[in-house]
């Protein structure tokens, strides 16, 4: 499993910035070309090309390509499950109900056409899921395998539902079947393996079809017909362009995007204040960036160490250099907040989890564990060898670069001897898998199956090998945290998630396998000229980069 990240932050500067000056009062002027639908319709949205340019002008719509010209608009999933809160919308799929872990039944829903006018049934979600017995590759969801759970025994057709029957606990897997593009079976049964089909003319359950596409920009068109057009009020959506950050800054500005969802740094200064009314943005906390020590050497194998350190961390300042003070330090328990709040153990419910920047505690800790601090100001072991740290950082990782200079100056500050190391990616990634590095920084999923993201973090099982990198970079091991994960990869509902959630939550606020510094962000730049209902923080009714057909149901014309 590779780790997420954010983005490089990329800087506005010279000519770029002085184009953005230029188009301040664009956004103005598309307000005022923009008429309210009675019905609340909205003609056209424009979003960047989901296919990057490498992909000429090849047509292929297929979800599981490698580059689809798009795969978010056509096909669908069986539930939209909000990373953030962990809500669900039933989709394709109106229930789904688990038998302890190992059988999981989705209720189908009825009245749904392919977009060819055949009617969708139970057996293309069966059939979509035992394609990926016969095409392993296809099986992104491990039902198959026992990556996270249990292998599937049988998925089956039975009336409107589909029975996934498992040869143990599977629980873990349900993300990523409820994620599932579903195919039409009197299509996908005549192409062999999906995942090098060409497919030009798709037949799809989604709220459009394609309209045109002349090599660099292509039209979609409302389904009059789809299933819930009613809640579809986008006319034409019109996918075109890759651009950088200040790219999309001008074309946000100049109201030639009605969204973007990579990163804009300093996005109140570089898009909201040329046009305050129309111009917003929503950075919602999707994981968050941890202090990873190497927990198999010293001094990183002191729990003390581990503690005395997490207080030296200004995560105020990493946020403001690294983020420009809009992702907000994260909480120790591993858990967003305040989205997951009520995950949050008694112990800690309703308590700032946030661990304070506390230097002078940071040095009684390491006073008392026997770090002795000399007359020229830094500390040896408690052995007596000098003490140092080295601090891995990607070189061009300029979010990473920040937040690593505010880390070592926290140790220094403490009285620890401590540099950065600016390396290639890929250096740092064999880092990780050898595990011949001391400090560096990490990233802790934050979705909403909590025992492939912060259990992975704390599992034995999930250590990196020397091919391969797992979540546990820092090497953390203890057999009752094992068990914990065990036991929490079973739950199927939320209170017995929040009971044997309560074991990893207690180590990471004790024993510090990680330090928690700021939340990691999925990101939507967005106006409200032509239309309204985005995501934002006080609504964060959907993940704004991975729900964005949830989103197209909450979207209207302004009145």
């Amino acid at each position: 499993m590779t780790r997420t990240r954010t983005k490089p932050t990329l800087v506005v500067t010279g000519l770029a910035a002085a184009a953005l000056a230029l188009t301040g009062c664009a956004g103005s002027a598309a307000q005022k070309d923009s008429k309210a639908s009675a019905d609340g319709m909205i003609a056209q949205l424009t979003f960047p090309s989901e296919a990057d340019a490498a992909v000429g002008g090849l047509v292929n719509y297929n979800p599981n390509s490698p580059k689809p010209l798009t795969a978010t608009w056509l096909y669908e999933p069986l539930i939209v499950r909000n990373s953030l809160t962990c809500e669900e919308t039933p989709w394709l799929a109106t229930k789904s109900t688990w038998e302890g872990g190992s059988k999981l039944t989705f209720d189908i829903r009825d009245g749904v056409k392919w977009s060819d006018g055949q009617a969708f049934s139970a057996k293309d979600v069966a059939f979509t899921f035992n394609l990926m017995k016969q095409y392993p590759a296809f099986d992104k969801a491990g039902v198959w395998n026992d990556t996270f759970g249990a292998p599937a025994k049988s998925v089956t057709a039975q009336g409107n539902q589909v029975v996934f029957e498992f040869t143990g606990n599977a629980a873990p897997k349900y993300d990523g079947i409820i994620a599932t593009k579903i195919l039409p079976e009197h299509v996908y049964s005549k192409v062999g393996d999906p995942t090098k089909y060409v497919d030009k003319t798709p037949v799809s359950t989604g709220p459009y079809k394609v309209g045109s596409y002349n090599g660099r920009r292509l039209v979609l068109e409302r389904r009059a017909d789809y299933w819930q057009a009613d809640k579809v009020k986008v006319q034409k959506i019109v996918l075109e362009g890759q651009y950088d950050a200040a790219q999309a800054a001008l074309k946000l500005r100049a109201g030639q995007l009605d969204a973007y969802y990579g990163e804009i740094p300093n996005p109140k200064k570089t898009f909201v204040d040329a046009d305050p009314k129309n111009n917003h943005f929503y950075y919602a906390p999707n994981g968050m960036t941890v202090l990873t020590g190497n927990d198999e050497q010293k001094p990183f194998s002191d729990v003390k160490f581990r503690e005395a350190i997490s207080y030296a961390m200004n995560k105020q300042d990493m946020s403001l250099k690294a983020t420009y003070g809009v992702m907000k330090p994260a909480s120790q328990t591993g858990l967003k907040l305040p989205s997951m709040a009520s995950l949050v153990p008694a112990e800690y419910s309703g308590k700032d989890t946030v661990l304070p920047f506390d230097l002078a505690k940071a040095n009684q800790v390491l006073d008392a564990a026997g770090y002795k601090k000399g007359a020229d100001g830094k500390r040896t072991n408690p052995d007596g060898s000098p003490l140092s740290v080295n601090f891995s950082v990607q070189a061009g990782f300029i979010d990473y670069q920040a937040i690593a200079d505010v880390v070592v100056k926290g140790l220094n500050d403490a009285g620890v001897n401590a540099k950065v190391t600016a390396s290639a990616p890929d250096s740092v990634d064999g880092q990780k898998k050898t595990g011949d590095f001391q400090l560096m920084l990490e990233y802790l999923h934050g979705g909403c199956e909590l025992a492939k993201n912060i259990g992975a973090k704390l599992s034995s099982t999930q250590i990196p090998t020397k091919t391969d990198i797992f979540p546990n970079v820092q090497r953390f091991k203890d057999p009752a945290v094992d068990a914990a994960v065990t036991k929490l990869a079973s739950d199927t509902d939320k209170e017995s998630q929040k009971r044997d959630l309560a074991p990893l939550v207690e180590t990471m606020m004790t024993k510090y396998p990680v330090t928690a510094l700021i939340y990691a962000p999925a990101r939507i730049l967005y106006r409200t000229d032509k239309a309204v209902g985005w995501p934002s923080e006080e609504n964060a009714y959907a993940n704004p980069q991975d729900d964005k057909l949830l989103v197209l149901t909450h979207l209207t014309a302004p009145k």
